[in-house]
């Protein structure tokens, strides 16, 4: 309709230059007087303000009385309350506690190797033996003899308690005895040491010297690497700012990006030291072996739940403007106009935490609300919208 007015204006620019108003134009062109073209050219511009203000004039007019003039179309969502848990996200790596070095307590030649390298192992189970130089056949000697002393000391003892014999004789028997026993004792001990055992049980991750060869206690002689993945945990800094919230049996959702697979589980305890280089303290997370898939140094997302709000109202971030005082603001429409046009309001809002594209409202908002969604970014207060699809609720 506007265009159709601007053309009939136009029409009545031209009529009025006369009979014509090219002609007068051309006329006064072909004159060649500049101070008649100039005239000429001040009395159309006049002209042309006159009809460019009525036309604005007609627009408003046409925009009050036509039902059918363009409003902003909007779309809505209804706040909900729900459950609401937010996480903290942290990353970590796998460990455990039961990932050792086996080294040998005793040197000579590796004489046997008895596991294979991702063998399963209980605690205390041989897996190796070293030559002992001769001290097996010592101890048999020292058996032997302790042997001999026991019985000895055993009539010295049935002689003395029969008044029969001295005390002194007595008294060596028990000494000689006593000492057979340690002796014995003591090469039990230096014999044990040549047998290497599983300090516990877990797999054997890595067989590192070979059968035949010489070894010796100390560093570089390490003979197995044994691992106990049924006891792995995630170890994760967390700022000092949540020491309230990240507690022993808060829930944990840990994600392993590598094996795109998560698990759930609970904080098994937390440090009770703050380390002042980065203000964090420790939180210990137990985590399953997931059939042997997780390994120690496994890299792990984990997202702590430390804050739920049974009765949370979410909105999404994208709708949430900021006016020049800081105050964050949405738009809403009348609940029983959620599906018709309807007059946009502007309201002010307290905003909590944020998960993801949502952010939770604490105040400003109740349940049941209309929001403004698609569009909230072009409408004004007061404004009328028309609402394209209804109501629609958040998710996520």
């Amino acid at each position: 309709m506007k265009r159709i007015i601007y053309i009939v204006f136009t029409g009545v620019i031209l009529s009025s230059c006369g009979g014509g108003g090219n002609s007068s134009v051309e006329g006064v062109i072909a004159g060649n007087d500049l101070g008649a073209i100039r005239a000429k050219r001040t009395e159309i511009s006049e002209q042309q303000k006159a009809l460019e203000k009525n036309l604005k004039s007609l627009d408003s007019v046409i925009a009050t009385l036509d039902d059918n003039a363009k409003l902003p179309l909007v779309t809505t969502i209804e706040a909900k309350t729900e459950k609401f848990n937010h996480y903290l996200e942290l990353q970590g790596d796998v460990m455990t506690k039961q990932n050792v070095l086996v080294y040998p307590e005793m040197g000579g030649t590796l004489y046997r190797v008895y596991v294979k390298k991702g063998q399963k192992v209980g605690k205390g189970q041989i897996l190796a033996s070293i030559d002992d130089g001769g001290l097996s056949s010592q101890l048999a000697q020292l058996k032997t003899q302790s042997e001999l002393a026991k019985t000895t000391f055993e009539r010295q003892k049935r002689l003395w308690e029969q008044n029969i014999g001295s005390e002194i004789q007595y008294l060596q028997a028990k000494t000689t005895y006593e000492a057979q026993e340690s002796a014995v004792k003591q090469m039990q001990s230096q014999v044990s040491k040549s047998t290497i055992r599983a300090p516990f049980s877990g797999i054997i991750d890595d067989v590192i010297k070979d059968q035949g060869t010489v070894v010796s206690p100390g560093p570089g002689s390490e003979v197995f690497r044994i691992v106990n993945l049924s006891n792995m945990y995630i170890e994760v800094e967390v700022p000092e700012s949540h020491l309230p919230n990240v507690t022993p049996g808060k829930n944990v959702q840990v994600y392993f990006p590598v094996l795109g697979d998560s698990v759930s589980t609970k904080i098994r305890q937390t440090g009770n030291f703050i380390n002042p280089s980065n203000r964090s303290f420790t939180a210990e997370i137990p985590v399953p072996s997931e059939g042997g898939k997780v390994k120690p140094n496994l890299t792990a997302k984990v997202m702590i739940n430390d804050y739920t709000n049974e009765n949370a109202i979410l909105i999404p971030q994208s709708i949430v403007s900021e006016n020049a005082e800081g105050e964050q603001y949405v738009y809403l429409v009348d609940a029983d106009s959620i599906s018709s046009d309807a007059i946009a309001k502007k309201v002010i809002i307290e905003t909590g935490k944020t998960q993801g594209d949502y952010v939770e409202v604490i105040s400003g908002i109740s349940n049941g609300d209309g929001i403004i969604d698609e569009g909230a970014r072009s409408v004004k207060e007061g404004q009328k919208v028309r609402i394209k699809n209804g109501d629609q609720s958040h998710g996520q």
